[in-house]
């Protein structure tokens, strides 16, 4: 497995919060933690950006994708918005993890709580070539359904 040196600094005196990692061996995402000074309630229909209170250093080539954790959202419907989130090589900034709740019930998020999975992955440039004619494929146009499964 190939693996790539991502540098991280800490926002604030958070040690109390650790830092994300692999719960086990063969886990693609790590554990982002939620960095707040209280308890927050995340209502139903509500959108609220958590902070992490980390930045990362992530290497050209690679880009990190936040992505929601399946047991808040199986048990809890809490998700994301932008999912998955970017974090772009050349952002210096605090990781945030926007969330929503689209379950029944407020949800109370804790310092400290696993709230999202951080995924490093390669990224490539495209070309962007403007031509006149585009090959045809079997598909074509078809988009949105237009297997009839839904």
């Amino acid at each position: 497995m190939e693996k790539v040196d991502i540098l991280i600094k800490r926002c604030r005196d958070n040690h109390d919060i650790p830092l994300p990692e692999y719960q086990t061996d063969g886990s693609s995402g790590m554990d982002l933690r939620a960095d707040i000074k209280e308890d927050v309630i995340l209502n139903p229909g509500e959108i609220m950006h958590i902070p992490t209170g980390i930045i990362l250093s992530i290497p050209s080539g690679y880009e990190g994708q936040i992505r929601p954790r399946s047991g808040l959202a199986l048990s809890h419907g809490i998700g994301m918005v932008n999912s998955p989130g970017t974090i772009d090589s050349d952002y210096r900034g605090e990781i945030g993890v926007i969330l929503i709740n689209w379950g029944r019930r407020p949800f109370k998020i804790k310092r400290g709580d696993r709230i999202a999975q951080l995924i490093i992955t390669r990224v490539c440039k495209a070309n962007i070539i403007e031509t006149e004619t585009i090959d045809t494929t079997e598909r074509g146009t078809g988009g949105f359904g237009h297997t009839g499964r839904h």
